[in-house]
């Protein structure tokens, strides 16, 4: 694709699941996977929840369990794969969303897990807790997690495949801003 599927500011759905949906052939099929995708955009005209993707790949077929091994490594590695294919910046990441056979939410659950459990202990130590380098849409999973929890408060530092969350305590100062 020659550019990125945004108009004015706002991602073009249909030029997003079109791009989407041929990248998505193209890489099952010099694969060799037995895998079929099947990608739909929200309607023009509907919003998206906070966080929540516009458009959606569903990946699915004898193969699916390669994509969820190593706690779904290679789902999220053909989801950044798509993301430079598509040639979408970072803020963009979140709008686009590659699933496999309905397991993600089993994925996304595990960044939620860990920044609760962390939150906890940010609230008991009083100390600041730096996560795992992820991805923006992990990130972003940690931050609305732990966006009504007493006592902390999120920021990511770091850039590029480096860029992490860090959880404080409420009171405590940064040194970057989220």
């Amino acid at each position: 694709m020659k550019n990125a599927p945004i108009k004015d500011n706002q991602l073009d759905r249909t030029a997003a699941a079109g791009a989407l949906r041929e990248f998505l052939a193209e890489m099952i099929r010099a694969g060799g996977f037995r895998l079929t995708a099947t990608v739909r955009a929200l309607p023009v005209g509907t919003t998206a929840e906070e966080g929540e993707p516009e458009v959606f790949a569903d990946v699915v077929g004898p193969d699916q369990e390669i994509l969820l091994e190593r706690g779904g490594d290679v789902l999220k590695s053909l989801e950044h794969l798509a993301y430079r294919a598509l040639r979408l910046e970072p803020q963009w990441h979140e709008k686009i969303q590659i699933d496999g056979a309905g397991s993600r939410a089993l994925l996304i659950d595990d960044p939620r897990m860990r920044a609760l459990l962390a939150a906890e202990r940010v609230q008991a130590s009083r100390q600041s807790f730096q996560l795992n380098p992820m991805s923006s849409r992990e990130r972003r999973i940690v931050h609305l997690a732990l966006k009504e929890i007493p006592g902390v408060r999120t920021e990511s530092v770091g850039t590029g495949d480096k860029r992490q969350v860090v959880i404080h305590p409420a009171a405590a100062k940064s040194s970057a801003s989220r």
